[in-house]
Order: C-alpha cells, then structure tokens, then sequence
C-alpha cells in the first residue's frame, strides 16, 4: 500500500521519541536525521526535505516543545503539521463554472500514466456530482486510445466524442465544445495524447490547444511510482503549457510516496485527485491533513466513512446495525457484507484507514494478506457459504458435523475450511459489535456503520 516503507520508518522514529520522559536537543536532532533519510529513501526531492528539516527543527527545540510535559507527542504534531503545509495545506477542489456554462478542461500527461482512465474517472465524479461531462477524444498517435476511452467512458455513463484519426486534435476539441452547446454538456474534458518522453512535439501540441480554444483548466496526470521523475514531468509541463493542478495515478502501489510529498513543493500546483486502485471510488479527492495522518500511521477515519457512505445503502447499514444489537447478525449479513467490503477496495484497504495501525497501536503486528490472497479468501469464504442451505445461513447454530461435511463437499474444500469460517463468523459478530463504537462521533450527523 502506499507509503508503507516510509510510514514504518517515521513510527519507529516516534516510537522512541515517545519513550523518553523528556527530550533534550540532542534527542531532537538525532531523530530528525533519521526522519531525513526515510524521506530520501523515501524519493521525496532533496531540497524540499532540506527545508521540512528546517522548518521543524526550528519549530520542535523551542521552549514550548522542550519544556512541555510530552515533548515526543509535540515534536510528531510538528512533523504532522509541517507534512500537511509541505503537501498544500488547503484541499484544491477543480474550479468549474456555475450552471449550464461550460468549463473545458485538459488532460495531458505521458504514456502509461493511466491518463486515459483517470478521465474517464473523473468524468464520473462530476456526473455524481450533478455536472454534464462531456469526453472528448484527442488523442489521435497512439493506437486503440479513441476506443479506450469510449469503453471506459461506458463504464462511467459519460457520452464521448469522437471524430477518429484523421483530424488534427484542435479541430475535435471546437467541435467537441460545438457539440457540448448544441446538447446541454456543461463540461467537456480533453483526452490529449502522451508521449513516452517529454518531447517539442507533444508541448507544441498542447501549446496549440491552448492558443486557439479557451481552456479553463488544464489539469496533469503523473504516475507517483516513478518518483523523483514525476515531479521533474510535472515541473516541465507547467514550465512549457502552464498547468493548474496534478491528478497522481498509482499511489497504492507506490510504497516510497516521494512524488506526492514534493509536486506541490517543487511545482507550487495542488494535488487534486490521487488513484488508489481501478474502481471510480479509487478516484480520491487528495486532502493533505488526510494523508499526512496516513503516512504517521494515525489512520483516515474520514476517508473511510466516505467511501462507505458511496458504497452502502444508509438504510441497509441502520438495518445491520439493529441486527447486531440483537444479535441476529447471519451468513446472508456477513455474506453481503463482504461484497461491501470488495466494493470498498478490499480489506487491506480499509485496514490502512483504521486508526491504530501504527505509532505503536495495538494493530500494527497484525499480518495482512496481500490483496489477491484476500481476494482468493473472499471467494473460497462464499463458496462455503453458497453451500448451506438457507435455513443453515439463517440459523448458523443448527450447522452439526455431517452438515459440515455436506457444506465442505459442495463448495469443494476441506471440512477445516468450514470450521475456520464458523470460527471467524463468531470473531467478526464480537467485532463488528464494537466498531460502531469505535467509529462513533468521526463524522457527526452521519449515519454510524456497522463495521
């Protein structure tokens, strides 16, 4: 997941920070080193770490800190606010114009960089929203790109425009926008083409878009696994065509996380969106007190809420929730509320937002699978269950031994298997009892989930 390498390295940092009864400049400066070379394994650019450096160091051997009654705790708020104001302090929302005028925005990046599919995604969070969109294909060069973006396009309920590859790129985006007016679209969104490289070609191409076609927002789309390279991609292009804001791509997959801790830094554009994964609720507003909370193991309760709130029904999670007080919690419940957790972006996923995963909480030895491990659990964990009856899924104490052996032969495993889920089936009801508790008051007026 991301930032794992990095998130490890700090909360053993802090952990011993929180160790010591008092902390003496020595203390400070020792630990700040070694927050300064998990930051540049980490990939994150020197010169912003040389400054993070600064900036709390400067902050963390004042009289307040040194003086205070848990000096550990003040120095990891330091680094926690100071990460914040390094990754843009304030959520950047895409400026969009009121009503029905239309906002035209443009997609540019390399290849490889999931540009293609990241606007098809976006695309689908300004429909959730309430907007128009309106895809436009622009990218001519690279093979099968028109038909990528029709397909995922699709997938998002978004119309996308289309005049093939025997027109230039300028021409589609005039009639794209024409085509907008004449249909009520109150966003169009241009797929342009990448390179492998940063090339004069692709620059005076974007160059030219934006010289004959007013464009309200020009947005870059960077791939965070290559690092050190994405930041230089995304200063070049905002050097060349200017840009307004970055979408990084990849990020669960990117376990250093230097790309995101110095864009904003180097380039001085906010981060808007991050990709955690394929799905559209994987498209994640980025919120810098948010990540930064992620990075220090402090967990991201308000993602999580979120992202349950767009997957689940509130009345079927009230209708759980009743159903665990009264215990009445079965194999159909716990079989649906896997399928919730799939939807959520899998268990690991979710466990990462959870508070108590690091600093020292009482979760963090907790050996995750890796996610198509979990993923071949989650389909061996139904198949079991397909195979009860349904007054056995109902009623899970009625389950003797020979319906156990029946249950193992029709879901064609081992009875061990069987037993294991009953197992962690009377795990989870005991759990699930006590997260309610656990997430109450994370978000108020909101509905509490019951998981």
């Amino acid at each position: 997941m991301a930032f794992d390498s990095l998130s490890d390295k700090l909360q053993n940092i802090f952990k011993n920070l929180r160790g010591k009864g008092r902390l003496t400049e020595a203390d400070v400066k020792t630990a700040l080193k070694e927050v300064k070379m998990a930051l540049l394994e980490a990939d994150v650019n020197f010169k912003v770490v040389k400054q993070f450096i600064k900036s709390v160091e400067e902050r963390a051997i004042g009289q307040d800190v040194m003086q205070s009654l848990t000096p550990g705790q003040m120095v990891i708020k330091i680094v926690n606010e100071e990460m914040v104001s390094l990754m843009g302090s304030e959520t950047t929302e895409i400026a969009l114009k009121s009503g029905n005028e239309i906002t035209v925005i443009m997609m540019a990046g390399l290849q490889g960089a999931g540009k293609t599919t990241t606007t098809a995604k976006l695309a689908g969070k300004f429909k959730s929203k309430g907007r128009k969109p309106l895809l436009a294909a622009c990218d001519i060069y690279r093979p099968a790109a028109i038909e990528q973006l029709r397909i995922n396009g699709e997938k998002q309920g978004v119309e996308v425009f289309s005049m093939g590859t025997n027109n230039n790129p300028v021409d589609i985006a005039k009639a794209a926008i024409q085509h907008a007016k004449n249909n009520n679209f109150n966003v169009v969104i241009l797929d342009t083409a990448g390179r492998l490289h940063v090339d004069e070609d692709m620059m005076a191409e974007l160059q030219h878009i934006k010289q004959e076609i007013a464009v309200d927002q020009t947005i870059l789309v960077v791939d965070s696994m290559t690092g050190q390279d994405a930041v230089n991609v995304a200063a070049t292009f905002n050097e060349k065509i200017g840009i307004d804001g970055v979408i990084l791509t990849k990020l669960d997959g990117d376990t250093r996380g230097g790309a995101a801790l110095s864009i904003k830094a180097v380039t001085g554009k906010p981060i808007l969106y991050v990709g955690m994964g394929e799905k559209l609720s994987d498209l994640e507003q980025f919120y810098p007190d948010r990540m930064a909370s992620r990075i220090l193991g402090m967990g991201d309760v308000l993602t999580l809420i979120e992202k349950a709130e767009a997957q689940i029904d509130a009345d079927k999670a009230k209708e759980m929730e009743a159903k665990l007080k009264k215990a009445e919690f079965d194999f159909d419940d716990f079989l649906e509320y896997m399928g919730q957790i799939r939807n959520m972006g899998g268990i690991g996923s979710i466990m990462s937002m959870l508070p108590g995963m690091g600093l020292g909480g009482n979760m963090k030895n907790i050996q995750m699978p890796d996610e198509g491990e979990a993923e071949a659990n989650l389909k061996r964990t139904e198949a079991i269950i397909q195979s009860m009856t349904a007054k056995e899924r109902k009623n899970p104490d009625i389950i003797n031994p020979s319906r156990k052996n029946r249950i193992a032969r029709g879901a064609g495993v081992n009875i061990s298997e069987v037993n294991r889920l009953m197992k962690q089936f009377e795990q989870m009801k005991k759990m699930m009892k006590q997260m309610p508790g656990m997430m109450k008051g994370a978000k108020k007026g909101r509905f509490k989930l019951p998981f």
